[in-house]
């Protein structure tokens, strides 16, 4: 997984409350396993019209919006169904940080299996964000995790994230890294079993691929 660095840049401000995984990344394109080439496909139903059409008043179709790589948005936002497509469409499109006042859990969860930063605001300062956004690309905005701090155009703010989940974003590491670390004590832990539960390698060999396509 991609380390998190310090993201600067232009805001789009998306004013939307409850903000559905649907909405972010609709069921026809849920047929692929990969994470790649997703970004087409966010917010598809407000990007395009019915021909194909860019919708011009949509914000992420918008000249100063189009390459933004934060999102503030309204409360609720990633409810509905737990399809992990949606933060893999907003990575792909190159989406780094979303900024809310709350997040659907599994959604926000996600995020950060997937390098997104969520950041949680009381929903008053997560409105005078918007407003410094709408100014475009005489608003600009730094995030930086490790302080724990949004510069934006009118002063600083402060955010709380869990310290586990911070550290993973600034390593790089997703669940599977962090299990992965463990091997040694996982292998350690294994071997201890069946030194205590020898019944159990039989059980394993009878129930493997290789015995079972045998038979």
């Amino acid at each position: 997984m991609e380390k998190f660095k310090k993201i600067s840049g232009i805001a789009a401000p998306l004013d939307m409350r409850n903000v559905d995984t649907d909405m972010i990344i609709p069921k026809q394109f849920l047929k692929t396993i990969s994470r790649e080439n997703l970004g087409k496909g966010l917010f598809f139903d407000l990007r395009f019209e019915p021909d194909g059409k860019e919708k011009p008043n949509f914000i992420l179709n918008q000249e100063n919006y189009c390459d933004t790589k934060i999102l503030i948005t309204g409360e609720n936002f990633g409810c509905g169904s737990s399809r992990e497509h949606a933060p893999w469409a907003l990575r792909d499109f190159g989406i780094r940080v979303i900024i809310a006042s709350r997040f659907a859990d599994i959604f926000y969860n996600n995020c950060f299996q997937n390098a997104l930063l969520p950041i949680i605001l009381p929903e008053k300062e997560v409105q005078k964000l918007m407003e410094q956004a709408a100014r475009g690309r005489n608003a600009i905005f730094a995030i930086d995790l490790e302080k724990q701090e949004i510069s934006a155009p009118d002063g600083t703010i402060s955010f709380e994230i869990e310290p586990e989940r911070k550290k993973s974003l600034l390593e790089g590491r997703d669940a599977i890294a962090h299990t992965l670390e463990k091997s040694d004590a996982i292998a350690e832990f294994e071997q201890k079993q069946l030194q205590s539960q020898p019944w159990l390698q039989s059980h394993m060999t009878e129930n493997s691929p290789a015995t079972s396509s045998a038979g």
